[in-house]
């Protein structure tokens, strides 16, 4: 599948809905895709709809830029209260969160919360000009919408400090060598290889994607229990009946064959 139906009315996101994936298209481009107020109460909308029907989520931005981070006109008028909230990583949260695997198609700049939009997917897939860093302290603030703690976890502590303190800039050459990003696309090429691993992920069985994400991201402490549990839901399942007989039956004819 390579395109899919507008569905939505937001200004600042556009919603291509497909039968098993959909697009989310940050679509401010004369702001170079900057996160403001608006933009995160279309995307809980968003993930509202995935969350109540399930679906691979691609996410890219309008123009040139994945996302150059916050509005810094907004983030200059936020006060104690507003970062209590947690505006934004409230939002990244339920993203990294989501039922089926998210894929960030990264043109361009992915800075501050561009940034950590970015290491909430499951995937994030560049081009040669794309950039990712965090410049948040260079503004007198921290990175506080997950970069915190999740980029340690993507690339490894000493990288993520040079990010996060140094504010160090990645190219896409550099995040792909430690594997923030899984590849590097021309930029005419990033939708539609968006669209061959959502294929790749929309191949195995819905159910058992779910689970296994869910699985994967359990707290420590909840292995090997979680994983048992998840399992034996699968193993009472038609899908897994279907697809193991379709497996032996095609092993079976290969093996009369030769």
């Amino acid at each position: 599948m390579s395109g899919g139906q507008e569905t939505n009315g937001w200004p600042g996101l556009r919603v291509e809905e497909g039968e098993d994936r959909v697009v989310w298209r940050l679509n401010r481009p004369e702001v170079r895709n900057a996160i403001d107020h608006e933009l995160v109460r279309a995307l809980h909308d968003a993930c509202a709809a995935v969350e109540h029907e399930p679906k691979i989520v691609l996410i890219i931005g309008e123009g040139t830029t994945f996302a150059a981070g916050a509005d810094i006109a907004q983030l200059r008028e936020r006060g104690r209260d507003d970062a209590l909230r947690g505006i934004n990583s409230k939002i990244f949260d339920r993203i990294h969160k989501l039922p089926m695997p998210t894929i960030g198609l990264l043109d361009g700049y992915a800075l501050g919360g561009g940034a950590e939009l970015a290491y909430a997917c499951d995937f994030r897939i560049g081009t040669p000009r794309t950039r990712i860093g965090n410049p948040e302290t260079g503004l007198g603030i921290l990175a506080a919408a997950g970069a915190a703690w999740r980029l340690a976890e993507l690339v490894g502590e000493p990288l993520a400090k040079e990010i996060l303190l140094a504010g160090r800039v990645l190219t896409a050459e550099e995040a792909q060598s430690v594997h923030l990003l899984n590849e590097i696309v021309q930029p005419d090429d990033l939708l539609a290889t968006g669209h061959l691993l959502a294929d790749r992920i929309a191949a195995q069985a819905p159910l058992a994607t779910r689970l296994m994400k869910a699985v994967f991201h359990a707290p420590r402490g909840a292995h090997p229990f979680v994983d048992d549990v998840a399992q034996a839901v699968l193993f009472e399942t038609e899908e897994k009946q279907a697809r193991m007989t379709a497996f032996l039956e095609r092993r079976n004819r290969k093996e009369g064959n030769r």
